[in-house]
């Protein structure tokens, strides 16, 4: 790379405010040798970048980019700018049919035309090019993409879309022109869902503020996927035998988007209209935040707040004087999942505790990684669903350990507080239960303390609730599954410990004051979210 490219690089990288006062500080000579150095690297290019975040994502080298934070940063440009240079056959997608339409209108500015569009087949032909529109609305619609190779894949606003579908289109991300380069970008805002969390969890070295090893805005990080399909962080770029065949890991990065590196809305009054909004709508709108409150789904069963509150109520160690009262226990027995356990002290539950399904084969292997960790004779409650359970709560009994089975499709008797709904199955009652231990507007508020875990929040706001008549029913595990691209194994394990066990209120007699020389403790926990600027209770 010549010096003068080297120039154009640096400059182009700099945030908009600061390029254009680098530029106006060169001598005349080079500014002018800079510019036609900047129309030939750019000759061939329908659009062009902006300097700045813009430019530093366009030319990226990532194999997984996310593009995100403040709207107005031009994110869906970069996706269109990519479909309309460097790439062949490009996938843009939306969440709905409708919101993709934008694309359609986004590429006329560009092109001054709507020559080659075909808004039968959503799809735009360009010079030899081909431009996939679409949507992903319903959880299955991944498959409309499955088998069709595109060299460019871009997810507009990432967060709405489930990682399920994210990983299932990625799939297809590839080309059988020599040399053409693949890549999968996505533009977003931060996740205003819980469902939106796992691009925090998938960007955690950028995104999450807790990661033990973060990296810096633009920095290649490289990942694989092992046997169990577990991701697993790389040294750099490499190759692994994984299942008897050579991959390699892929690189991945985040670029922030600012609304002032986009000249065309930073001219105008959007940035102010998007600072008109309060509390964490601006944050996750107008600042770009991605650690903002989330709002709530309309037939969401448990609001995230909630579970936000009773986080935040958590603490190290458990209440003094109370006993281990259960474990709630997600059965894996190979395959990638894991077996998960939930250890409730009371309201106070402990770390979520998880072994790889391959580790916990049979029923004697998850019985030894359960009693392990028991203590005081706590109820393990045992998830038979499906049969994967049997054996493991079979070794127990038999071992004269105090243990139950827990099958969430099983029929209940069991009704709502005010006898107005009777619940569907035992999986419906079980959620309830907490649901309503975990609401503040109580007397005495909710004393629920939960570990902190964007993987247990997101599984314990993930099912949607469904009254019909007399009756009320919780999502099926399979269908939370299936969007979540993940089983709910945190917050299953969590459920299922609340169901089954001593609490304070019906065994605060039979607890021994010698556990500390103390009675047992109550939680108390920290003021309530609502009191430091946050709804208390849920959005609807």
């Amino acid at each position: 790379m010549s010096d003068l490219a080297e120039l154009l690089e640096r400059l182009t990288s700099l945030p908009l405010d600061q390029f254009g006062k680098a530029l106006d500080a060169l001598p005349k000579d080079e500014r002018e040798k800079l510019e036609r150095e900047a129309l030939e690297h750019t000759k061939d290019l329908r659009w062009v970048p902006n300097p700045g975040p813009q430019w530093r994502a366009f030319y990226c080298e990532a194999d997984e980019l996310l593009f995100g934070g403040e709207p107005g940063g031009g994110k869906s440009q970069v996706g269109i700018g990519l479909a309309l240079g460097p790439h062949e056959r490009s996938l843009l997608l939306r969440r709905t049919a409708k919101e993709a339409g934008k694309f359609v209108e986004e590429i006329e500015q560009v092109l001054g035309t709507r020559d080659g569009f075909n808004g039968q087949r959503d799809e735009w032909r360009v010079g030899g090019k081909l431009i996939d529109i679409g949507g992903c609305q319903l959880e299955e619609d991944k498959q409309k993409y499955k088998g069709t190779p595109h060299d460019l894949i871009f997810f507009d606003e990432l967060t709405d879309f489930s990682e399920a579908q994210y990983l299932f289109i990625g799939m297809w991300n590839r080309s059988t022109k020599p040399g053409q380069r693949c890549r999968i970008v996505s533009g977003t805002n931060g996740p205003s869902t819980a469902q939106g969390l796992w691009v925090v969890k998938r960007w955690a070295a950028w995104l999450d503020p807790q990661h033990t090893n973060p990296a810096a805005d633009g920095e290649l990080r490289w990942y694989y996927t092992d046997d169990e399909g577990h991701e697993v962080e790389d040294t750099g770029p490499g190759e692994h035998v994984i299942l008897g065949r050579v991959v390699r890991s892929r690189s991945r990065t985040f670029i922030r988007s600012r609304l002032i590196d986009n000249p065309d809305l930073a001219a105008t009054d959007y940035g102010s209209h998007l600072m008109s909004q309060t509390g964490d709508m601006r944050r996750i709108y107008a600042l770009g935040d991605f650690g903002a409150m989330l709002e709530d789904r309309p037939n969401q069963a448990i609001p995230t707040v909630w579970v936000q509150e009773a986080q935040e109520r958590w603490t190290a160690q458990p209440p003094v004087g109370v006993p281990m009262c259960s474990i709630g226990v997600d059965v894996a027995q190979g395959g990638k999942d894991q077996t998960t356990i939930a250890r409730r002290y009371d309201s106070w539950f402990a770390k979520i505790l998880a072994k790889p399904g391959r580790e916990t084969k049979n029923g004697e292997e998850v019985a030894a990684f359960v009693l392990t960790h028991r203590r005081d004779n706590a109820l393990v409650v045992v998830d038979v669903g499906g049969g994967w359970g049997a054996d493991a709560l079979a070794q127990m009994v038999g071992n004269s350990v105090e243990a139950t089975g827990y099958m969430g499709v099983k029929t209940t008797q069991k009704r709502s507080k005010d006898m107005r709904h009777r619940y569907r199955n035992v999986r419906t009652e079980a959620y309830m239960a907490l649901r309503e231990a975990l609401n503040p507007g109580q007397p005495g508020g909710s004393q629920i303390a939960l570990p902190p875990s964007r993987t247990l929040l997101a599984d314990l706001t993930a099912p949607d609730l469904f009254v019909t008549g007399s009756s009320i029913e919780l999502e099926s595990k399979e269908a939370v599954t299936e969007r979540l691209g993940r089983s709910p194994d945190e917050g299953d394990a969590v459920v299922m410990a609340w169901w089954g066990g001593a609490r304070m209120a019906s065994h605060f007699q039979q607890w021994p004051v010698s556990r500390g020389n103390r009675p047992p403790e109550v939680i108390t926990g920290r003021k309530p979210l609502s009191s430091r600027g946050r709804p208390a209770g849920p959005r609807r």
